[in-house]
């Protein structure tokens, strides 16, 4: 079969999917098409082939958004692929309009509800009647949590197949176990995401400035890019020498490694990886109570949950942790490796993408 993938991201393609990516290789022509970045040569090296497509992922220009939806069109007339699947919400929409307009089957990957239908208003209004023409005709919705697909099945933004899948999974050989950190001197809690008010960042610098004066003996690393204007916020709250912004990297096993404890207090997710891959290598996590976090710990077992948006109750929930002891914190990791394993190894997302493609391939 030739199988068309339409993303917006290189990089969350090539470090959530890249296993999906390989297992598609071994017995199809693959083709992927997506803003070009630092990635794709990574992309091409699995098998795939590239074609490149320049948007704004975060753009509501309606132009743009045409030229966008013309342009899947020209590609899968170009490719001729028997199945196209689409990750995120502007190829979800534009990618399953192109499909729809082609007549080419297709499967659409869910992979959170946004700030747009979220926050409410007239975003809402727009996005919720995108997705509706969008995804009309899928093939397969995937989800990734439940409470994203009854959200989309009860604003009728999906009324077909659907099917609910553990995230984007983890590669529990690549986020292997690690011995927990023996050193109590310094406790190093670790954030893993993109910059921005949504994931909580504010929350996170508040609470810690907070915590440092009961317990000085912490230490925060803050790893990801800035996807909004952070970057002098950042710069300050470095000064404090207890909290440091280490920008984007490539590779994050070590950082999970040398961490105590994980923490994600985002305000929505579809389903968090950072969380999984934290608690895959070992480690305890600190997360909102929200769809998309709270599938991946248990309360008081392998983690806390904190309110989304306030910062009293992260800190609460840091206090229990530090609370614990060091045996304490090191059982609620090895609790947390074990439910990675049982319910969220990547092999369940690549069988259940060859399980839809299968269906395709013999109607």
């Amino acid at each position: 079969m030739k199988i068309l993938v339409l993303t917006n991201y290189d990089e969350g393609l090539y470090k959530f999917r890249k296993e999906v990516l390989e297992e598609l290789c071994k017995k199809n022509k693959v083709i992927v098409s997506c803003p070009h970045g630092e990635y794709i040569d990574k992309i091409k090296k699995i098998g795939c082939k590239y074609i490149g497509q320049e948007f704004n992922r975060r753009g509501t220009n309606p132009i743009k958004d045409i030229e966008q939806f013309i342009g899947y069109v020209e590609i899968i007339k170009k490719v001729k692929p028997d199945v196209v699947l689409t990750y995120t919400i502007k190829p979800n929409v534009y990618g399953g309009l192109a499909c729809q307009y082609t007549k080419t089957p297709y499967i659409a990957n869910v992979t959170g509800l946004g700030t747009s239908i979220e926050n409410g208003g007239i975003m809402q209004f727009l996005t919720t009647n995108l997705y509706k023409l969008g995804l009309r005709k899928a093939n397969c919705v995937f989800f990734q949590n439940k409470n994203n697909r009854e959200t989309f099945q009860k604003m009728n933004m999906v009324k077909g197949h659907t099917r609910l899948i553990p995230g984007s999974g983890v590669n529990l050989n690549f986020h292997s176990f690690e011995e927990y950190p023996s050193d109590e001197n310094i406790i190093h809690f670790l954030f893993v995401g993109r910059i921005m008010k949504d994931k909580g960042i504010n929350e996170i610098v508040e609470a810690i400035k907070t915590v440092h004066i009961e317990y000085p003996d912490i230490s925060f690393d803050i790893v990801g890019g800035c996807d909004e204007d952070y970057e002098h916020y950042l710069e300050e709250t470095e000064k404090t020498g207890f909290i440091h912004y280490r920008g984007r990297q490539d590779e994050m096993h070590d950082f999970y490694k040398n961490s105590h404890c994980v923490v994600l207090p985002s305000y929505h997710e579809g389903m968090a990886n950072v969380l999984l891959e934290g608690a895959s290598t070992g480690r305890p996590v600190i997360a909102s109570d929200i769809p998309g976090c709270r599938e991946t710990f248990i309360e008081g077992k392998t983690g806390f949950g904190c309110k989304p948006k306030s910062t009293e109750s992260l800190v609460a929930a840091i206090r229990k942790f530090l609370a614990l002891s060091n045996t304490e914190k090191q059982q609620m990791g090895i609790a947390g490796r074990n439910k990675v394993k049982s319910e969220f190894d990547r092999s369940i997302i690549i069988q259940a993408y060859l399980d839809e493609i299968n269906k395709i391939g013999r109607n």
